[in-house]
């Protein structure tokens, strides 16, 4: 295999990984069709059952940062052929918010 192979090979392989598509791809994505997927289910519970296993705050923060992350984007993004406007990112902003407060909270403020 040549240089110029192996270049078009990792090109069409990196392909689905464009921002646009990506972009794309977040948008038409259901959050049913995300928690569906057994790797995501299996990779979440394998986090949360570590976490609550080890007691450990920074791996459960981390999962809730995520999976907030996930619902806040899905509420957030607009759908296709809508520009994002004001009131399209109140729930990212409120959102964001309240992650971040949670977070905050029970990794700065909140001892044990």
């Amino acid at each position: 295999m040549d240089k110029q192979q192996l270049v078009e090979k990792a090109t069409e392989t990196l392909r689905p990984f464009e921002t646009s598509n990506v972009i794309n791809t977040m948008q038409h994505m259901t959050i049913k069709s995300v928690f569906s997927h057994p790797a995501v289910l299996f990779f979440i519970f394998a986090v949360f059952f570590f976490g609550v296993v080890r007691r450990s705050k920074p791996v459960l923060l981390t999962l809730f940062m995520l999976l907030g992350l996930i619902v806040i984007m899905r509420f957030a993004m607009p759908t296709p052929g809508n520009d994002l406007s004001v009131s399209s990112m109140l729930p990212f902003i409120g959102g964001g918010l309240v992650v971040g407060g949670v977070i905050i909270y029970f990794s700065l403020i909140k001892t044990d």
